[in-house]
């Protein structure tokens, strides 16, 4: 079974062209689609279907960073632990509360809500630009303990969405 990169023909790392990687999904999509193999045997119908599943899973996975990430780490044999191993450096969990405190004062003022929200994105797109630089030198042990301080930050960004809607 090919690896999610090789299925798109797309090098293995960390930086893709994401309109490549939709035009390379939507080529694979159109030789396996089951309309494709509706007058196909049971078989070839299978292995169509289970193909365009294959395609689905891999396009979500390479077109999230965090997913991307987690799956190349776990391609070099680094797998994220994230339920077991919830070490992180003590000055980012520091900043995950004084940012749970802020969120709690902001919830009654848009403007402070705002100013959280935009932090909270700016870490979050500075965690993937030092998790990219980890992948790009192979040092997929250093970037799993990244990906799992991205974890936090995508978690507390659906939070600070959350009392936005409310």
């Amino acid at each position: 079974m090919q690896n999610h990169f090789e299925l798109f023909h797309l090098p293995a790392q960390f930086e893709l062209d994401m309109s490549r990687l939709d035009r390379a999904y939507h080529e694979v999509q159109t030789e396996v689609h089951p309309d494709k193999f509706v007058n196909a045997g049971a078989t070839e119908q299978r292995v169509a279907m289970q193909l365009a599943t294959q395609a689905n899973e891999a396009y979500r996975t390479l077109k999230n960073p965090l997913k991307r990430a987690t799956y190349l780490c776990e391609l070099h044999g680094v797998y994220l632990q994230a339920e077991s191993n919830t070490a992180l450096p003590p000055a980012f969990l520091m900043q995950q509360m004084e940012w749970r405190e802020q969120l709690e004062q902001a919830q009654h003022d848009p403007t402070d809500l705002d100013r959280l929200k935009k932090n909270a994105h700016n870490a979050h797109q500075q965690q993937i630009q030092q998790i990219a630089q980890q992948l790009a030198q192979s040092d997929y042990q250093q970037a799993a303990q990244l990906i799992r301080q991205l974890m936090f930050l995508e978690k507390f960004n659906q939070e600070i969405a959350k009392v936005q809607e409310q």
